[in-house]
């Protein structure tokens, strides 16, 4: 999709250019969910705490990946989900108001949003049937070409809330993995 110069200056003049440092909290359950997160560098991870103060992690988002709570951006109400940056991250931050003036200023825009959208939506449905069908080793296998070269920067205990299991059960995984 193409774009004219007036268009682009459109663009840019409402997506905001952000720099976090590692542990910054981008969002935080109870508050105003509007906004979605461009991933230009660095990684983020969406996650939810459970009554029992488990974390459990629903999404990395690494380069040229979105992330938000989608609940709260989509429905205007408040945040499910936490949204922290793991590693330092260069972010291209839009809230829902400048994303609805964008698709009246700019129509065709609209497309490369759903487009996105329709993407997401069918990841996390094979997210869910990974979930509900594979084994612990199976869900790891398809985490690491998921998220190619990610391990390395990310602790063990965000892989293991991804997968939903321990991090003693991750270290078994990679171990018998290691043999073969």
């Amino acid at each position: 999709m193409s774009f004219s110069n007036k268009e682009i200056k459109i663009i840019e003049s409402v997506f905001k250019k952000k720099t976090y440092k590692k542990g910054t909290q981008l969002l935080v359950p109870g508050n105003t969910g509007d906004i979605q997160y461009y991933v230009f560098d660095g990684c983020l991870r969406l996650y939810h705490v459970d009554n029992q103060g488990k974390e459990h992690t629903v999404q990395f988002g690494i380069k040229d990946w979105w992330v938000s709570d989608c609940t709260a951006f989509f429905s205007e109400s408040k945040a499910l989900m936490n949204i922290e940056t793991i590693n330092d991250a260069i972010v291209y931050e839009i809230s829902k108001q400048n994303r609805d003036y964008l698709y009246e200023q700019i129509p065709k825009i609209e497309t490369f949003f759903r487009k996105k959208l329709e993407r997401a939506f069918a990841a996390l449905q094979r997210r869910i049937i990974i979930n509900l069908s594979q084994n612990a080793t199976e869900r790891y296998l398809d985490f690491i070409n998921t998220y190619p070269n990610i391990e390395q920067s990310i602790k063990n205990y965000h892989i293991a809330s991804y997968l939903g299991i321990t991090t003693e059960s991750l270290s078994r995984i990679r171990k018998e993995l290691s043999k073969h």
